[in-house]
């Protein structure tokens, strides 16, 4: 892949001075919009953004005039560059500019401008001062205020429920075309995006969450361009394809930075109450599945022997549940050691279930009251369990 760049003006004043932040905005055969965006935005930046900064415009493969467009206005403002790639791809596009930055913050925006400019300086200031490691713009946060239609709107809101159900995603805009990142940060991560198109936001973001790097939020003003030419259906094809990749690609246990890449990452420490919300599902869906079972085979292999191959079953169903989505606990790394204590840990129910039962039969011979007895015993343990599995198990 070849990279061409046109830049006629010296895009900061001083010896080696270097922007704050480099804004990057990917082009495709928008030889329309281009310069009435490009002219807004350097008109802005100029009146009033505080920072040192740099526009390059990224064009990847346009056929049309884009690229004519672009070196025009590289020679004609100051502190805008132009880059051509010669093969398609809005990642594709990112990786080549943003990898080559000098900035201490690259940033990117579409180029039809929908998201108010003023919603930047929020945007950028966060990664300048260390608070955070990338920010992004958000329409489904309070406070944003979006115009767009019925259609685009449910696309975008199913599309993040989807990430949070598959990925356990925490941001809540992924597609927002308005985006930052610490140029650190980007030289680490962007290495590791596999995808070249649409998608690259999205794993951009899963693999920053993945490894405990803070995201921040900016609540925008956005307006929906009608001239849009993103073909939702493939887009939304190819992003779905990217959720099953990356799904794969953190159970393989990949994805992960190496220890120490980034001395400033901090990790997110584990959100205790989203993680007895999930081990509580899983334990009441558990719990479902036990009575159906010991109900079922309490004839055929009698109580005792009910119980404990019920709660065998359960127990191995839970452990792989608990591991994947309560703890987070992913790939080979430890998971003969987790598995087997986590089983180990079968044993605090099962004694108390049969100690529960024994008592039970001294007392009823009553299906119903054993049925009762021994579900409760199996509820008193799932505390205790929920301790040991967060603090010694998975202990990250």
């Amino acid at each position: 892949m070849s990279i061409t760049t046109a830049l006629t003006t010296d895009p900061l004043s001083g010896p080696r001075q270097v922007a704050d932040v480099e804004i990057v905005i990917p082009v495709h055969n928008e030889e329309a919009g281009l310069e009435r965006s490009v002219r807004r935005l350097h008109a802005y930046l100029s009146a009033r953004f505080p920072l040192r900064w740099l526009v390059t415009i990224a064009d990847n493969a346009s056929r049309d005039r884009t690229w004519g467009i672009a070196c025009r206005l590289s020679s004609e403002l100051d502190r805008v560059r132009a880059i051509h790639l010669d093969r398609k791809g809005r990642g594709r596009a990112l990786r080549a500019a943003w990898t080559a930055s000098d900035a201490a913050v690259v940033a990117y925006m579409d180029v039809d401008l929908s998201t108010d400019l003023d919603a930047l300086l929020p945007l950028t200031a966060p990664l300048l001062s260390g608070h955070s490691d990338v920010a992004i713009g958000t329409r489904l946060a309070a406070g944003s205020s979006v115009a767009r239609g019925p259609k685009r709107e449910l696309i975008s809101r199913a599309y993040n429920l989807i990430l949070r159900a598959t990925l356990r995603s925490g941001f809540s805009d992924a597609q927002c075309g308005f985006k930052a990142v610490r140029s650190d940060v980007a030289r680490l991560l962007v290495p590791m995006i596999e995808d070249e198109a649409w998608f690259f936001d999205t794993e951009l973001l899963v693999l920053a969450e993945h490894n405990g790097l803070r995201i921040h939020e900016v609540p925008v003003d956005w307006t929906d361009d009608p001239d849009s030419r993103v073909n939702v259906v493939d887009t939304a094809r190819e992003d779905l394809r990217g959720v099953w990749r990356m799904m794969r690609r953190f159970a393989a246990g990949q994805g992960a930075l190496p220890p120490g890449a980034l001395a400033t990452s901090r990790r997110v420490e584990p959100d205790l109450f989203g993680q007895l919300v999930r081990f509580a599902s899983i334990g009441l869906a558990s719990t479902l599945m036990f009575a159906v079972l010991f109900a079922t085979l309490a004839g055929p292999v009698g109580l005792l022997g009910a119980d404990v191959v019920s709660l065998g079953l359960c127990s191995v169903a839970n452990l792989i549940a608990n591991r994947r989505l309560t703890f987070a606990a992913r790939g080979r790394s430890r998971r003969v050691h987790q598995y087997a204590a986590g089983l180990a840990l079968a044993l605090v129910p099962i004694g108390l279930t049969l100690t529960a039962l024994a008592v039970t039969s001294a007392l009823s011979t009553s299906l119903i009251a054993a049925l009762a007895a021994v579900t409760a015993a199996n509820l008193v343990a799932t505390a205790l369990r929920f301790l040991l599995l967060r603090n010694w198990v998975f202990r990250p």
